[in-house]
């Protein structure tokens, strides 16, 4: 008998085919809305908010006003000769039906398990080949726990391999119970100091750090993912340390994530400033050269996830 109802429903922004940097082989990733880190490099923006998000693209726009006609809250502004994103919005999606360009669309949307697993379920041939699966990603999936602790127990059923890529902010009982569903664990260490790990996603560290000692404890499969931020975590001092750290647990691998800024104008698209500005990804020498410190003392790097 299943302890989870097989028709959670949750909000997911983003299913992801053919993925090969969220876990081993090739995999379909499942991104779910809701974060409560906003962190200055996230590439997904609209991952953040727990409800829908509307997303303008100005490129797009006619400047045709049927989005200003419809929206029932009268949130649409025209300023400057561009029609913006509303004021204040309650993301009902009138706007979104009424743009035949394209210009709006809404980040989020409701899906039931069954649903989400018939999506991943014609990527099955894929996975068998290559030994890949599905990740659930965000945003944060433990912020919607009943909903991917089912889509983790459908995919058991189912043999379908499964990740969880957490950023380790959750409960301890949460997190342990959920994670022992998945089949691997991908753990996102952002900083290992506690007062700039708070500058730079807006929650101190000291509970991220304390659950991946319990995973380890608890024999979870634990793959730490490091976003190599420059001026952020790069310098020696902080590479030192989170070598150290993963010794110390006993993890030899790390997924080096080099920030990049494809996902830059999202931030426009939704009406967020772009907190890094336009900090530049790390050069190929300087990721080179600190996947080659970590791969002196023996740990094995994997560049991109």
């Amino acid at each position: 008998m299943k302890s989870i109802d097989d028709e959670a429903c949750g909000l997911v922004f983003h299913i992801m085919r053919f993925s090969l940097h969220d876990g081993p082989g090739i995999r379909t990733t499942v991104f779910l809305k809701g974060c409560s880190l906003s962190c200055w490099w996230c590439h997904n923006p609209e991952s953040q908010s727990f409800e829908p998000s509307l997303m303008y693209f100005e490129d797009r726009c006619r400047r045709c006003g049927d989005c200003m006609a419809v929206c029932p809250e009268r949130a649409v502004n025209y300023a400057d000769g561009r029609i913006g994103l509303p004021v204040v919005c309650q993301a009902c999606g009138a706007c979104v039906e009424a743009c035949v360009a394209g210009a709006r669309e809404l980040a989020g949307r409701r899906m039931t398990v069954s649903e989400v697993v018939g999506e991943v379920e014609r990527d099955v041939v894929f996975f068998d080949e290559s030994g890949g699966g599905v990740t659930l990603s965000g945003g944060e999936p433990l912020s919607q726990p009943r909903f991917t602790e089912a889509l983790l127990e459908a995919c058991r059923a189912r043999r379908i391999h499964s990740a969880l890529d957490t950023c380790g902010l959750a409960e301890p009982d949460l997190l342990l119970r959920v994670s022992a569903k998945a089949d691997l664990v991908l753990y996102d260490l952002k900083l290992l100091d506690t007062a700039r790990h708070a500058s730079y996603t807006g929650v101190p560290n000291a509970l991220i750090l304390r659950n991946l000692e319990a995973l380890v404890a608890a024999g979870r499969p634990v793959r730490v993912r490091f976003p190599l931020i420059p001026g952020v975590n790069d310098g020696a001092e902080e590479i030192a340390e989170l070598m150290q750290l993963l010794a110390r647990l006993g993890l030899r691998h790390l997924d080096l994530l080099p920030y990049h800024r494809i996902g830059i104008d999202k931030y426009r698209r939704l009406g967020m400033p772009a907190r890094l500005g336009d900090r530049p990804s790390p050069s190929a020498a300087q990721i080179s050269q600190i996947a080659g410190q970590f791969e002196q003392h023996g740990f094995a790097v994997k560049i991109g996830g």
